[in-house]
């Protein structure tokens, strides 16, 4: 019996996914168990399992085609005809909506004998106050090019209006836009714009559109969400390190693995949260939640983005346990191959661009989370000690707090905390 294979929802409140990579191919026997498919979430690739046994018919999404959740990426024990009434019966109606407007429909709505154009005349009242069905993506290119919706024919499933129907409009109303004579502009005496203007007509592109990844538009909803919504204020820190610097050379001329300023600046944030436990939490909506483990987000930046794997009760590791994990995770994300738990449920960020040279910055907070700091590089600088003047290595760390979980008193107890314990690093091994 023809059945269809769904998209699945390979991670909590994923809403959509790409095959990144296909395991199998069509005429395939499969069997329960077996990893098909490779799909790319938001973070990372994980792969899909067959949860039915057949033969493979039909490929519906190819490779680095994103679907929602929910929609059919193969049909299974089938004849390979695929056609959209089977896909609308079998998945959302938003999902089916996704399929219509990418792979398994290509023929124009000039065919159903439809022809998509902009609204010139008056609206009916009656037309205006029925129900205009259109897929979430079709809504937002529509107010974006200004088309009114109820001047459209929709292709998709029971008259649907799908991202076709928009195209097709937009080119329609490109196309008179064309037929129309176009008014003669004077010449502007700008050697600027005589330059662009020869580069349109030699057709020379300037510039290349690098396609978004889903991480990459998770990254940019997300920090755009945090600046939009979280009311963040920073607080500045300059640590001398002259005695971690000594105390972690002491360590690595013994340790058989060899343990970096990042692994100490972890185990302080870490000791620092459980000293000033209001720190550790995060906005919940309703509560202020307050953890009871400091599970610390270390940013680790791949090829795709940024990613923040979790180092799990830091407060209670060794320098040795966090220098292993941080190493292991940060060779997981950069692979594509970090599993949720891995990633997920942090209590605290840290972000360090010392080893780029960084002098300090201000890092963007990562929601629900409360703080998150920046580690900039050490450098040797003149400072002041007992009224004389020397030269000593200090570090600068920025904090970014949310002003709705925390106050700057209590920002700045945690900020004089760490500096306590990067300044007296013995206390890190206690």
């Amino acid at each position: 019996m023809s059945t269809l294979l769904h998209m699945p929802e390979v991670l909590a409140n994923t809403t959509h996914a790409t095959i990144n990579k296909w395991l199998v191919a069509e005429g395939d026997q499969i069997v329960i168990g077996q990893c098909i498919a490779e799909v790319e979430t938001d973070k990372a690739v994980v792969e899909m399992v067959a949860e039915a046994e057949g033969l493979i018919s039909k490929i519906i999404v190819p490779e680095g085609e994103e679907v929602e959740v929910g929609a059919a990426i193969a049909q299974l024990n089938g004849d390979g005809q695929v056609d959209l009434a089977t896909v609308a019966a079998n998945t959302s109606p938003v999902a089916a909506d996704v399929i219509s407007e990418n792979r398994l429909v290509s023929t124009p709505s000039t065919e159903h004998g439809q022809t998509a154009t902009p609204l010139t005349g008056d609206i009916d009242p009656s037309a205006a106050s029925t129900r205009i069905f259109a897929s979430p993506l079709a809504k937002r290119l529509a107010k974006q090019h200004q088309l009114d919706l109820a001047a459209l024919s929709g292709s998709g499933p029971r008259g649907r209006i799908v991202k076709r129907d928009i195209e097709m409009a937009l080119e329609h109303a490109l196309a008179q836009l064309a037929a129309t004579p176009a008014t003669t502009v004077p010449e502007q005496p700008s050697l600027a714009g005589t330059a662009i203007a020869g580069d349109q007509v030699a057709g020379d592109q300037a510039y290349e559109d690098i396609p978004l990844s889903n991480m990459r538009k998770t990254i940019a909803r997300r920090l755009t969400e945090s600046k939009s919504t979280v009311p963040h204020f920073y607080l500045n820190v300059q640590c001398q390190v002259d005695a971690l610097l000594a105390l972690r050379q002491q360590i690595n001329a013994i340790a058989t693995e060899k343990i970096s300023v990042n692994d100490l600046v972890i185990k302080a944030v870490a000791l620092a949260s459980q000293q000033v436990p209001a720190m550790n939490a995060c906005w919940a909506e309703t509560a202020i939640r307050q953890y009871k483990h400091v599970d610390i987000s270390v940013a680790v930046a791949t090829e795709k983005g940024l990613l923040t794997p979790v180092i799990r009760q830091a407060e209670h590791k060794s320098l040795s346990t966090i220098h292993r994990e941080v190493a292991n995770l940060a060779e997981l994300a950069r692979a594509g191959k970090l599993a949720p738990e891995q990633y997920q449920g942090g209590s605290f960020s840290i972000s360090n661009l010392g080893m780029f040279g960084v002098s300090d910055f201000n890092a963007i907070i990562n929601p629900p989370q409360a703080g998150i700091l920046a580690v900039g590089a050490i450098q040797k600088a003149a400072v002041v000690v007992d009224d004389a003047l020397t030269i000593a290595s200090v570090l600068r760390c920025s904090l970014s707090a949310d002003h709705r979980v925390v106050d700057g008193a209590v920002a700045a107890t945690w900020l004089a905390a760490f500096k306590q314990l990067i300044e007296d690093p013995l206390k890190l091994l206690i």
